[in-house]
């Protein structure tokens, strides 16, 4: 809808009340006609911007509830990241609760220190080709079996040990899958954090188009009770004119009785004289008959 943005004060119609007592009813009803035409121009004007108006407040009610939806929307989503928080925090509690378990048990057994079963069969197995393929004093050969019974000696043990740790790997594997279980629930804190983010830049984002929108209908309202107010003055004009027209109507009116009155008194004071030179014996000519005609004295 195209709108008027300004009005042109130099198409208004004034009105004095000099011209309204003194012009005369010829000039007075052109001027009721051009009082009518403005006024009627200035209601479309005003019509026009009315539905402009609506139109902007109908679009900012529509960002409005655009921006309540996605409010609605990111607090529904940072309920679920905080559910989801609190499970994660709950499984990473429970996790480290099991991992220092697996630390405690892995303390307990000494895994954490020495080597580990293959690299004790390794070196024995280093040791043992070494004793078969050099030639060694006695001294140094003494040594060496010595140095492989110790590593057999350790490999033992350690065998043992892990023998004797069997719950070791199932408490493990549960606490890696509970660590599993918090981190799982960690992206979806991050996945639904995003979405919830990106409701919020789209809700403040309606909010300030909703704004500026608002700003606009704020502008054209005022635009439109300037349009309303200038056509209610012309339409006060023209109503006054129309007044003073009825008012020269009546004042016409009455001067035409008043002379319609005055001419059959006249007329009637005429044939009275008529009439007694009539019964004096004189005689009358037809003009004079006539006259007593018209006033019913014949």
């Amino acid at each position: 809808m195209a709108v008027t943005d300004t009005i042109d004060n130099t198409n208004n119609v004034e009105l004095t009340d000099d011209q309204l007592e003194s012009d005369s009813k010829g000039k007075l009803i052109k001027l009721a006609g051009k009082l009518r035409d403005r006024r009627n121009d200035l209601n479309q004007m005003a019509s026009e911007r009315a539905g402009k108006r609506d139109e902007l407040n109908a679009k900012t009610r529509e960002k409005v509830d655009e921006a309540q939806e996605h409010r609605e929307r990111r607090d529904e989503l940072n309920e679920k990241v905080q559910e989801h928080k609190e499970k994660r925090n709950e499984l990473n509690g429970k996790a480290n609760e099991l991992f220092s378990e697996v630390d405690e048990m892995k303390s307990d057994l000494e895994l954490d220190e020495g080597k580990g079963l293959d690299e004790l069969e390794e070196e024995v197995e280093r040791l043992e080709f070494r004793q078969q393929t050099e030639v060694l004093s006695a001294e140094a050969e003494r040594e060496l079996i010595e140095k492989i019974e110790d590593k057999r000696e350790q490999y033992a043990e350690r065998k043992d040990a892990l023998e004797e740790s069997d719950g070791l790997e199932d408490l493990v594997e549960e606490a890696e899958s509970v660590r599993a279980e918090a981190s799982e629930h960690h992206q979806q804190v991050t996945q639904l954090a995003d979405e919830a983010q990106e409701h919020h830049n789209a809700m403040i984002e309606a909010y300030r188009e909703a704004d500026d929108v608002r700003d606009d209908a704020d502008d054209m309202h005022e635009k439109f009770v300037e349009a309303q107010e200038a056509a209610d003055r012309h339409h006060e004009d023209f109503v006054k004119v129309q007044k003073r027209l009825r008012e020269l109507d009546k004042e016409e009116e009455t001067e035409r009785k008043s002379a319609r009155d005055q001419k059959r008194e006249e007329a009637e004071q005429e044939a009275e004289e008529i009439y007694q030179r009539f019964k004096e014996g004189e005689t009358l000519d037809t003009e004079d008959l006539m006259k007593l005609q018209k006033t019913g004295m014949l």
